[in-house]
């Protein structure tokens, strides 16, 4: 995506300004003939200057930050303040100069007669489908403040789920980084001090010594290509898992799979299912507009392709659960409490019941996984570090013996 500036002239022929984030200038002129306006001048914003320190220091929007602009404009709403006036007193008051530069894009778009939802659309990096899709629902009913009310809780909640996951994957993922680089400290530095000392002594070695100092001279003449490999190979992960959609597939399926850490993740990705289609079930967002939302921000291709068959199925007239079923991704208890949703017409209570119920379950999962993994960790960086040592004291043991 890309920013742009463009200049038209109305029906009428009055003269419009305003920026405008899309793919490329033909999808701005497509926008702006929607919008009856003829473009006369489209341009990229800033061409040129886009690797500038200012491109490098713009900040992103968070999460907290649109939590907190979402509250706060429901409130102004239910108080009665037009919509312009609101979006000018939140871009004002806001501190992030890049959301602030949003919001007043977009206060300029409502002003020029554009619906909230469509000005909102053109800035994805903020506002998701999900978020734009909720606010013309509630555009179209009436009722933005309650749909504003909604996105405020269920963001806040997306954000606590995504933070507990990081939570569980930061901790393993830190002690394995300090374990490797103290161990590298050691075998690169400390180890070379010890074998030049081995050799004033003379003799030969034990055997665990022999090894590390062989380990030793690998590390020393070998540790910057290993550092590049290890780098190549993560970026190369990750480019494959962002570019080639069957990689992806394949390595989200192993995801579901790992033990401990699969059930975890296949909990978390319920949660959201659950949460992200009843928010949207019971803001008015048709079933087949949801679930597609749904399967798009799944965060697993294996649970968006079962998202998207249960899409299909729907739109030839069977039922939610019988394809939720099929699909066999999802737990007996939830396709069961979806059935029960549709046939007692409850279903975004229920979806609100099962997000209530795996939240908890991710909780108890996150705190076992934590209580796991301290040990096991402590054991294997205390366990390496304490063998390199070991292996390094055993020829001065066997020295005290032969003064003795």
């Amino acid at each position: 995506m890309a920013v742009y500036t463009w200049e038209g002239k109305t029906r009428q022929g009055a003269i419009k300004k305003g920026v405008m984030e899309a793919t490329n200038e033909a999808a701005v002129m497509a926008q702006l003939r929607a919008q009856m306006i003829l473009p006369t001048t489209v341009k990229a914003k800033g061409r040129g200057t886009s690797f500038g320190l200012g491109a490098l220091l713009k900040r992103g929007v968070k999460t907290r930050e649109l939590v907190i602009f979402t509250r706060q404009f429901a409130t102004m709403i239910d108080a009665g303040l037009p919509l312009v006036q609101c979006l000018e007193i939140l871009a004002e008051q806001q501190p992030n100069p890049t959301f602030k530069e949003m919001l007043k894009n977009v206060k300029a778009d409502v002003e020029q007669g554009g619906t909230f939802a469509d000005s909102l659309r053109k800035h994805p990096k903020a506002f998701d489908e999900l978020y734009v899709n909720l606010v013309a629902a509630g555009e179209v009913g009436g009722i933005l403040d309650t749909i504003l009310n909604r996105l405020s809780i269920y963001l806040e909640k997306a954000d606590a789920l995504k933070r507990k996951v990081k939570g569980a994957m930061v901790y393993p993922i830190t002690i394995l980084v300090v374990a490797f680089g103290v161990m590298t400290l050691l075998l690169v530095k400390v180890i070379p001090v010890f074998e030049k000392m081995f050799k004033d002594f003379g003799g030969a070695l034990p055997g665990p010594t022999q090894a590390v100092l062989n380990l030793s001279h690998f590390m020393q003449d070998w540790i910057i290509y290993i550092l590049l490999a290890i780098t190549a190979v993560v970026v190369a992960f990750l480019q494959a898992r962002k570019r080639v959609p069957s990689f992806r597939y394949r390595t989200d399926a192993i995801f579901l799979k790992i033990p401990v850490f699969g059930p975890l993740l296949k909990k978390v990705a319920v949660a959201r299912f659950s949460r992200t289609l009843g928010t949207m079930i019971s803001s008015g967002v048709p079933i087949l507009d949801a679930l597609d939302i749904c399967a798009r921000t799944a965060g697993n291709k294996v649970i968006e392709a079962a998202l998207q068959k249960t899409k299909a199925a729907i739109s030839e007239g069977k039922t939610i659960a019988e394809p939720l079923s099929q699909a066999r991704v999802f737990p007996g208890m939830v396709v069961q409490m979806v059935a029960v949703g549709e046939q007692t017409g409850a279903m975004d209570g229920m979806l609100s019941k099962i997000a209530d119920f795996y939240d908890d379950e991710v909780d108890a999962g996150v705190a076992a996984l934590t209580a796991m993994m301290e040990p096991a960790m402590m054991v294997f960086l205390g366990g390496s570090i304490g063998s390199i040592l070991i292996a390094m004291y055993l020829p001065i043991f066997k020295i005290a013996e032969a003064v003795k």
